[in-house]
């Protein structure tokens, strides 16, 4: 008999500071160590002086002498200039040791006494780094969004908190987007240096005029929202590509939510604010590059990895794309770049979050968030993981990998134009509802859904809810009791609200459906819309509805053999016989494109989808 619970959460749900994944085992604090890293109760007994001279072992000649034992106020190296607004939040709560220009050994020999280090792109903060801290190096703060310098898997291994400042230049980056358009459209870079050569050239550089043109944003998040706002201002038509942007906010400011393809074939400007991610890398390609108008011109103030600079530079030659205005680019500082000297294009180092406003905004957000984590609070910008007991993570590591792989599947489901705006989530569980933390299983759906379009933070316990709420993704879950001997007998994750590109995965709530079991210790897919399926959950997945008759698994078999793809798995599944049926397949390869095509017209099948797990 089963049972629904009674218990319903959602994302809105705030963390403790200090927490475990079990209720009612012990709470555990975020940070360890033989001293507190601020005392916010003054030390009241000789005996807990004692105690802590002792684990100093304050005999020893290098000890610190009783002054600085009883200084209980942890010490930040910031190791790059910071704003001065960012400094003195950071003096009010810390010795602070400002020390730039620090050579990988310097900081090494330094670390070893810091409690925490504040860092920008310049400095490398690598796993010699951790090891040479000896375990006291508790938070490091990127003042900025990218966190490419710094060894993450080694923070995480050494126990350190790694947080950044992704917000506080949103303002400045969507400015200066707005100001390469203007300067490029009416070639501001260009008659500036015609000037300075003694030339006067009027005609040579005659403009166009961005009002009444069509401007498509590519990624439509807190930069490109405010992009839009401004160029509705100056008179644009404004559409946006993103298919996790919220339908009802682009409306509220005016924009259309449209697929990718017609984003790139109807506009005159295109704007790109996508995060780089495996799925964004070199996104425009000579193929994208075929589909603009003739004379379209493109600004870049997001990512420079999302363009194949060789294709633009082609696409520029050839006349498709009539200008570049790039703030970023593949390798920074780019060399000897053929596209940077292109006369049509206009260039600048980065400069996207250079304002005054902006740095000292990024300077206290990361000074709040290093001071925050010191203190033990579980910060809403952290990029890598607490740290979980390991009998918890042992329990819940197979569920761990199967809440990830179906979040993952679940959004590839969602067709391109649709907007994900609430997704539940029901767990059936042999235990009593009230007992089962699901605080990581949903952080791992989340991470499934979002992180594949997201390089702004990795997502993970400490901060999925943070995200979801940020884009404006609702989260609800059920937990029902089903008659089993582990903590979760089964995963379903819904989205609800939108289109599916595999129209079978639809159940009849109207939600795109799927519903997956841990067996053998592996992560298996169980259902698919309203069709039962059995399915490991590895490699990449071919959906197929298709009239139940013989010989099908034949034909498609067949058709991948040929091209060499290899079948690691195939199921069916049916609800009547000689009706519908879902037939998965699990392939090793990749197939491409004439593959894919093949399959969809064996005449029995009447929809399929390719998924990448």
């Amino acid at each position: 008999m089963i049972a629904s619970s009674r218990l319903t959460t959602t994302t809105t749900t705030t963390l403790p500071p200090y927490t475990t994944l079990t209720p009612k085992t012990p709470r555990f604090r975020f940070f360890s160590s033989p001293l507190p890293l601020k005392c916010r109760k003054p030390l009241t007994t000789i005996t807990s002086v004692l105690k802590i001279a002792d684990s100093l072992n304050l005999s020893s000649p290098a000890a610190p002498d009783l002054n600085s034992l009883l200084n209980l106020k942890p010490t930040i190296l910031v190791s790059e200039k910071l704003g001065d607004a960012g400094l003195d939040l950071l003096r009010t709560f810390a010795n602070v040791d400002c020390c730039y220009n620090l050579s990988p050994e310097d900081l090494c020999s330094k670390i070893s006494s810091c409690d925490a280090l504040i860092v920008r792109s310049g400095t490398k903060v690598n796993r010699q780094v951790f090891e040479a801290a000896k375990g006291r190096l508790k938070v490091v703060g990127r003042a900025g969004v990218g966190i490419d310098n710094v060894d993450l898997q080694a923070a995480t291994e050494f126990g350190c908190l790694v947080v950044n400042a992704p917000t506080a230049n949103t303002i400045a980056a969507a400015e200066h987007g707005i100001a390469l358009l203007a300067a490029m459209a009416r070639n501001i870079a260009q008659a500036d240096a015609s000037m300075k050569a003694g030339k006067w050239q009027r005609n040579k550089y005659v403009g166009v005029s961005m009002v009444g043109k069509t401007l498509a944003i590519m990624g439509f998040g807190k930069v490109g929202s405010e992009v839009a706002r401004r160029a509705k201002g100056l008179g644009m038509h404004v559409v946006a590509h993103d298919p996790y942007a919220p339908a009802d906010r682009a409306r509220a400011i005016g924009v259309e939510l449209v697929s990718f393809d017609q984003a790139v074939s109807a506009a005159d400007f295109i704007s790109l604010h996508m995060p780089l991610t495996p799925a964004t890398s070199k996104v425009f390609n000579d193929a994208t590059f075929a589909k603009m108008k003739k004379g379209v011109r493109i600004i870049n103030v997001a990512r420079g990895g999302v363009i194949d600079e060789d294709a633009l530079l082609r696409a520029l030659d050839s006349g498709i794309v009539a200008q570049a205005a790039l703030d970023v680019f593949c390798e920074e500082p780019p060399k000897d770049s053929k596209l940077v000297l292109h006369q049509n294009v206009t260039a600048t180092p980065h400069l996207g979050a250079s304002t005054k406003e902006a740095q000292e905004g990024v300077a206290v957000e990361i000074a709040e968030a290093v001071v925050g984590a010191l203190q033990g609070e579980l910060s809403a910008t952290a990029v890598n993981a607490p740290m979980v007991p390991p009998e918890v993570l042992s329990e819940l590591a197979p569920y761990v990998t199967l809440a990830e792989k179906l979040g993952r599947l679940a959004v590839q489901l969602v067709s391109g134009g649709s907007g994900i705006q609430s997704v539940k989530v029901v767990y059936r569980s042999g235990r009593d509802p009230d007992d089962l933390d699901t605080r990581l299983l949903r952080a791992m759906i989340i991470k499934g859904i979002i992180e594949p379009i997201s390089d702004t933070i990795i997502i993970n316990l400490v901060n999925a809810d943070f995200i979801a709420k940020q884009k404006g993704l609702v989260i609800s879950e059920e937990r029902v009791f089903a008659n089993s001997g582990g903590p979760v007998d089964s995963i379903q994750v819904r989205i609800g609200h939108v289109k599916s590109k595999f129209q079978s995965a639809v159940s009849e709530n109207e939600e795109i459906s799927v519903e997956g079991k841990v067996k053998y210790g592996k992560p298996h897919l169980s259902r698919v819309g309203g069709f039962e399926v059995d399915v490991s959950l590895e490699g990449n997945l071919i959906l197929c509805r298709q009239v139940d008759q013989p010989g099908m698994i034949g034909k498609v078999g067949g058709i991948l053999g040929e091209k060499n793809v290899n079948v690691s798995f195939m199921s069916v599944g049916r609800n009547v016989r000689r009706k519908k049926a879902i037939m998965a397949i699990g392939v090793d390869e990749e197939p491409d494109k004439d593959t894919l095509d093949k399959i969809g017209h064996v005449p029995a099948i009447e929809e399929f989808v390719f998924l990448n797990l």
